[in-house]
Parts: C-alpha cells; structure tokens; sequence
C-alpha cells in the first residue's frame, strides 16, 4: 500500500482547482490558496510563477492526459470504430468522476490565460478533435459510417455531447457514467453508422 504524501506542488494545485472550481479564478487569490494550505506566499512562488501559471499547469496535464488515453483508444486495433465512438465518449463521462473539477476549471477559466499561454493549450485541445475528427473520416472509408457523414461535424457532435456534461453530471446520480456514455453513444452512432439492412 502507497501511503506517500502528495508533494507540496501537487497539494498547491489540488487545493487551487476546489477554489477555482467553487469561486472562480478571478475570485481566488493566491493568499485564499495559501490560507487554505497554512502556507506563506513564499511556498507558493516557489512552485509557480504566479496564478496564472499555475492554472497553465492545470490545463496543460489535464489536455495530455486525455490526448494519451485517447491514443491508446485509437491505436487498439481490436476495436471496431463503433466501439471507439462508444469508448471515447465513456472516457469523457468516466473523467467527470475522476477529474471533474479539472474539466470544469478547463473548461470554464481557459479565457484567463495570455496569449502566449493559449497559444500552447489550444493546439492541443484541437488535436483531440482533429483525432475524432480522423477517426470518423476513416470509419466512413471502412464502411462503418454513412458515407454522408460529415466528419468534422460527428467530431465536434460528440464533443458537445461530452463536454456539456460537465456542467450537469453527478456520478452518483440516477445513471452510472456507462450508462449515460452508452445512451450518448446510441444517439450519435444512429446518426452516422451504417444500418445493418445498408451494409
């Protein structure tokens, strides 16, 4: 059993994330970080820059580590693009769970970050879609899906789907993350995939 202690930079981050997911980033100053931690100003500096670096922190591991699950998805031959669609949405339900106030201060507070700052984290953010996006243009060249299938437009439908959920979602609600990723995966897929009286 692991009974190692988040490092102090770790704990900084945590803390920050509840605070930005409860007052906002604009409403969270880097002393209500510290207060929360019994920490000085001090500590905090010496971990990050200032705010706004530490939220770039949070949004560049939260956007790679989707990218890297994502990846493991699309790369498992074994899966039909069915069964990707299906797989990718659970991913993205299942995070709530797992890292629901990451998603919501990603989501939410991206506009605080700098040019040069966004500039790093958008491309990355477009590469998750792109990667749908490539996906569903590859699954309609296999037959899978509807040749009318727009693939940008299923990319960024599944996107929306998932990424609203954010906002409503309770993993202990009525519906378990399976299921609601598996009601969203039957909306889409009726949509674009080829029926079996078509193939």
């Amino acid at each position: 059993m692991n009974d190692e202690k988040p490092d102090m930079r770790t704990l900084i981050a945590e803390v920050s994330l509840a605070l930005f997911e409860k007052r906002g980033f604009t409403e969270t100053s880097v002393q209500d970080i510290c207060d929360e931690l019994g920490v000085t100003k001090g500590t905090f500096y010496y971990y990050f820059a200032s705010k706004e670096a530490l939220l770039m922190d949070i949004h560049e591991q939260y956007i790679v580590t989707l990218l890297e699950e994502q990846g493991k998805i699309l790369a498992d031959a074994d899966l039909t693009y069915r069964e990707k669609v299906c797989a990718i949405l659970y991913m993205l339900i299942r995070d709530i769970e797992k890292r629901g106030a990451r998603g919501r201060v990603f989501f939410r507070e991206m506009r605080h970050l700098n040019d040069e700052r966004k500039a790093k984290i958008v491309p990355l953010r477009n590469q998750f879609r792109l990667n749908i996006e490539q996906m569903v243009r590859e699954g309609v060249e296999a037959g899978a899906f509807r040749s009318a299938t727009n693939p940008k437009l299923a990319a960024f439908a599944l996107l929306g789907i998932a990424n609203w959920s954010y906002q409503w979602f309770h993993p202990d609600g009525e519906l378990s993350d399976q299921e609601v990723a598996d009601a969203f995966a039957a909306m889409l897929l009726e949509g674009i995939e080829v029926a079996s009286r078509d193939r």
